[in-house]
């Protein structure tokens, strides 16, 4: 063995133990739905955490057929917006490993504080079937 070599296996089960909890919050944020929309609420949109669309709500009121530009407009919008909050929750969620193992390692613990407790903002999104962020 060389020297340090304890320090070296210390090091090597930090970072497959970061490893893991990297995989288990990409994990959960595909299962993880979020909402957007647009119009006051008139469109609704639902997509994954990878940005897949899942489902749209539309307001009977919005579906004009001789305004179906607005409509679109509202779509994109709500779709953007799912997005957004999407991203939000990937950026607060796997931030700390992109900063790298000194950031990813210290923190308090708190949701969007570094570290890794709570995962970032992921702890107010919601799963499949439970709701609505």
């Amino acid at each position: 063995m060389f020297p340090g070599g304890e320090d070296m296996q210390q090091l090597l089960a930090q970072a497959q133990q970061l490893q893991e909890q990297l995989m288990a919050a990409q994990e959960q944020l595909t299962k993880t739905v979020f909402q957007g929309s647009a119009g006051g609420g008139l469109v609704k949109a639902r997509v994954n955490g990878t940005g897949e669309l899942l489902s749209l709500d539309i307001s009977p009121e919005v579906a004009d057929p001789r305004d179906t530009e607005t409509l679109a407009d509202l779509i994109v919008a709500a779709v953007r917006d799912a997005n957004r909050a999407a991203e939000k929750a990937k950026a607060d969620a796997l931030g700390p490993f992109a900063e790298g193992l000194g950031g990813a390692l210290g923190g308090s613990g708190e949701p969007g504080a570094g570290g890794l407790g709570g995962f970032g903002g992921l702890g107010g999104a919601l799963g499949p079937g439970s709701g609505e962020r």
